[in-house]
């Protein structure tokens, strides 16, 4: 805050909304450390972001491609790649618990809402 009023941004690029990203990651990691919190950073993040930007800037074909191979091995049990799993990418079983972490958090959010509602 300046002056008891907000600090303006222009944004010009991606690189300035995740810049602003930067800072809420910052604040929610503060806010956990200092005050014995466990704000999750991501809900913080997409909480946030329609404030100041859309949520086409995290949308990454690559990304899209990822998760579209995590739901067709899902769906038809089957590798990513050829070979058992510990002949898999470490890349890829790092992406893969990732997605899956994701999808859990979301489903259990959905039924604590339909729990609620």
């Amino acid at each position: 805050m300046e002056n008891g009023k907000y600090k303006t941004r222009e944004f010009t690029s991606k690189d300035d909304v995740w810049d602003v990203i930067s800072l809420l990651i910052e604040e929610a990691e503060s806010f956990n450390r200092d005050r014995g919190n466990r704000f999750d950073v991501f809900e913080s993040i997409k909480v946030q972001l329609p404030f100041f930007a859309c949520h086409n800037v995290f949308l990454n074909q690559s990304h899209q491609n990822d998760i579209s191979r995590y739901a067709y091995c899902e769906k038809f049990n089957i590798p990513a790649y050829s070979g058992s799993y510990g002949e898999q990418p470490k890349r890829w079983i790092d992406k893969s618990f990732l997605i899956a972490n994701y999808l859990s958090k979301k489903q259990m959010k959905e039924l604590k809402k339909k729990q609620n509602g």
